[in-house]
């Protein structure tokens, strides 16, 4: 016997082999098929919840874009110098007057106003209550 027949033997027995009439190569073969069939679907079941998940993003992106579009156009509408102009003379604000301003060279001259020191008030000494020692000598004294 040659090599070559020594090693097909084994295979030709491995393949014969059968387990209640079937080969149990093709028992492998459909569990085989099988697990791909089963992993397949869990693939398919995960890119289906990436998909939902990648299209709730790009909502969530596009109602985004558009609160940032209109929350320009607000500022846009509150930094209008007509807008600002009015709510400063309601508020008692102006333009500051020509004879208020000073030159740069005149600045070291200018004094700040000085603060008012608080005024302390130096607590006043209790008056000492009058003495009842006296009172009650004279009341014994008014008894006898």
């Amino acid at each position: 016997m040659s090599v070559a027949a020594l090693a097909i033997r084994p295979l030709q027995r491995l393949f014969s082999w059968k387990v209640r009439g079937v080969r149990w190569v093709e028992i492998i073969g459909v569990v085989l098929v099988g697990v791909m069939i089963l992993s397949v679907y869990v693939a398919k079941a995960g890119a289906a919840r990436e998909s939902a998940r990648i299209s709730d993003l790009e909502r969530q992106i596009s109602e985004n874009g558009e609160r940032v579009r209109l929350l320009r156009a607000e500022v846009a509408r509150l930094e209008q110098p007509g807008r600002l102009e009015a709510l400063s003379r309601s508020a008692g604000l102006g333009p500051v007057e020509m004879k208020r301003q000073e030159t740069e060279a005149n600045l070291p001259n200018l004094a700040p106003i000085p603060e008012p020191r608080p005024v302390v008030i130096a607590p006043t000494p209790a008056a000492p209550a009058p003495a009842e020692i006296p009172a009650a000598a004279s009341a014994a004294e008014a008894a006898q």
